[in-house]
């Protein structure tokens, strides 16, 4: 929306209008070289002939330095829209389509012709409201050029004007701030697991989830009978001789012992209890029948 937009540029897209640039926004792009411009027209960057880049600035989003440059911060993150929140397929094909088109120019040298946009909504809603229609679009005669290329931090820089000048920190962080271009999450480093450290934790997430059932769930790995835990009912009678192996970060897989092989020759009670990202608050367990374990995921063959 116009109120959103910085004067200088308010008034430079104004005086186009006033000196009778009042072609509608098809007839802008087409006049600028873009084939099939009417299916195009809501399309955010296009080839036009002589292989020439032209994209949307979106005039909401233009800052301007402490010379008088103007530049505006592009994110590069296509799967977030303006304002937040994931695009739909259509929307991230686009995206994907104007990253491809200012790479291109970045790395073939070139500049890049802009077509000046305000729109009838705000820029947040953009993508959102079904009734965000460009507003005004007019040609800017001065090249822009793709100044800075983030993909640390996942954002671009154009520039109108002559090469040589990139914006400060402050006026990039003020740009970002004006373009809604967030800063990256920090990236999660996921701690590796032992075997035993899987394992410990997975034998103590089953015995806390039946014992929430009001179970008996004994510890028996130290007698090596072919289970882990035995668990009975209030009266003693036991239910299930469970079997249990962890998968964490770093432990993708397991195997069974030639005691636990024979315990599940046995049949029942004995189960197999295979607990998923044993060292995490998301933990969860499946159990299987001897007759199931030709399908448990991650069980490896013994090698004895």
């Amino acid at each position: 929306m116009e109120k959103e937009v910085v004067p200088a540029v308010l008034s430079f897209i104004n005086e186009k209008r006033l000196l009778g640039d009042k072609r509608t926004p098809v007839e802008i792009i087409a006049k600028m070289g873009v084939f099939d411009a009417r299916q195009k027209a809501s399309d955010s960057a296009w080839l036009a002939t002589g292989d020439n880049v032209i994209a949307t600035i979106w005039a909401e989003f233009v800052s301007i330095g402490a010379a008088g440059q103007w530049f505006y911060v592009e994110s590069l993150d296509v799967q977030r829209r303006i304002g937040g929140g994931e695009r739909s397929a259509l929307q991230l094909q686009r995206a994907k389509d104007r990253m491809a088109l200012l790479k291109r120019s970045l790395d073939g040298g070139q500049g890049v012709r802009a077509v000046l946009q305000t729109n009838r909504v705000a820029i947040a809603e953009l993508e959102t409201d079904k009734a965000a229609k460009v507003s005004v679009r007019v040609a800017d005669e001065q090249e822009w050029h793709v100044a800075t290329w983030d993909t640390d931090r996942k954002f671009a820089v154009l520039v109108r004007g002559a090469r040589g000048w990139v914006p400060s920190e402050e006026d990039v962080q003020a740009g970002m701030a004006r373009g809604g271009v967030p800063e990256p999450e920090p990236e999660v480093v996921v701690q590796q697991a032992s075997p035993d450290e899987a394992q410990a934790a997975a034998v103590a997430y089953l015995t806390k989830h039946f014992s929430s059932y009001g179970y008996k769930a004994e510890n028996v790995s130290s007698q090596n009978p072919g289970y882990d835990i035995e668990v009975s009912d209030k009266k003693g009678n036991t239910l299930l001789k469970l079997t249990i192996k962890g998968t964490a970060p770093g432990v993708p897989s397991f195997q069974l012992s030639a005691q636990e092989r024979e315990g599940a020759r046995r049949g029942d009670p004995w189960r197999l209890a295979v607990v998923t990202d044993a060292t995490s608050a998301a933990a969860q367990h499946k159990i299987y029948k001897p007759s199931e374990l030709g399908s448990v995921p991650g069980l490896e063959a013994s090698s004895d």
